[in-house]
């Protein structure tokens, strides 16, 4: 049995089946809904039900609380239609114009980049119809159908022949996936991927000047789209705010430095929220979104693209838009949820 669902205002429809999410079946039709983690612990693709029923699966409060539930508010990333609905979302342009493949990927360089944090390199198959927006992830499958996410820190455009590309892993203690990286991984293992995923992308369609702002590996999709626009020539000015806790956890401020020194529009600001005495570090102190406050106390002409841990995200978002006028649809997230947010650990 499948339900037809209607997105209002754009008017687009598509069928689902009973026991399928909205988000997956939006993704295999190529309709751009809103999303992040997929996982119910994010709230990125809450939607208005504006008629029909659903169930929710499992999901976290934060992200879909009781009381939204009830006054209507739904996650499509976890919730199936039992009727025809209709619902309210803003579709993205762009989200769903590639659709995700899956395949095998070598790891092809393995660097540990700073005590917590290694820097893998996959190579993908030559064959590999990949195509990808600057800031969106891919998954890896696990041997027992668990599934691992994280997003690319290489631009489209730099893909290259054969295919790779790079991402950020940070170790997580315990952690199923993490774990195996940082001890018996190894080059040239194979490991078995499927994306793009995600509606985090840069928006070409707005002139606006743009804030970066990353904390720990959120800084990944960041330099996707920094590479990206360097590559298109992209005019608008650019501040990129990267917050760790310590200088070793800059682990590409070189990068960085240079990314700012070749693209006159882009400002890097670095900022440490616990800085040591051996850190020796004369920048920014504190919380990395309150030094975008305090550079930029009117946001109201800006547009926002935050990446990393989800309490950072969520207070940039709060007080954004809050204290800085900044517009609700011009602040752009993906929050890096971890397995044990998404299980409420």
């Amino acid at each position: 049995m499948t339900f037809k669902i209607t997105v209002q205002p754009a008017d687009v429809s598509f069928d689902v089946a009973r026991d399928e999410a909205i988000l997956a079946a939006a993704i295999g039709f190529g309709v751009g809904l809103p999303y992040g983690c997929r996982d119910g612990a994010c709230g990125s693709c809450k939607s208005r039900l504006l008629e029909g029923r659903v169930i929710h699966g499992v999901h976290q409060s934060k992200a879909l609380s009781a009381e939204e539930e009830a006054a209507g508010w739904i996650l499509t990333c976890c919730a199936t239609p039992q009727t025809d609905c209709v619902i309210q979302a803003r579709t993205v342009a762009g989200a769903g114009e590639y659709a995700p493949v899956k395949m095998p990927a070598r790891v092809a360089r393995l660097e540990r980049a700073a005590d917590d944090v290694i820097v893998m390199q996959l190579q993908l198959p030559a064959t590999a119809a990949f195509r990808y927006r600057a800031g969106q992830y891919v998954e890896f499958i696990l041997r027992d159908g668990a599934r691992r996410s994280y997003s690319m820190a290489t631009a489209p455009s730099l893909l290259g022949t054969p295919p790779s590309v790079e991402l950020h892993l940070r170790h997580m203690p315990g952690g199923k996936f993490t774990d195996t990286v940082f001890t018996t991984m190894k080059e040239r293992d194979i490991l078995r991927i499927e994306g793009p995923f995600g509606s985090f992308f840069l928006r070409e369609d707005s002139d606006k000047p743009l804030v970066l702002l990353a904390s720990g590996t959120g800084f990944a999709p960041i330099k996707a789209i920094v590479d990206e626009m360097r590559i298109k020539g992209d005019q608008r000015p650019v501040t990129l705010y990267w917050g760790c806790r310590h200088r070793g956890d800059l682990y590409q401020h070189a990068w960085a430095v240079e990314a700012a020194a070749t693209m006159p529009r882009l400002t890097y600001v670095p900022v440490l929220s616990e800085a040591r005495a051996e850190d020796a570090w004369q920048g920014r102190t504190g919380f990395v979104h309150h030094a975008v406050m305090a550079d930029l106390p009117d946001l109201s002409g800006h547009a926002v693209y935050a990446c990393g841990a989800p309490v950072m995200v969520s207070a940039a978002q709060r007080d954004f838009i809050e204290r800085c006028k900044l517009p609700e649809d011009a602040f752009y997230a993906d929050s890096f949820t971890s397995e044990a947010d998404k299980h409420g650990a």
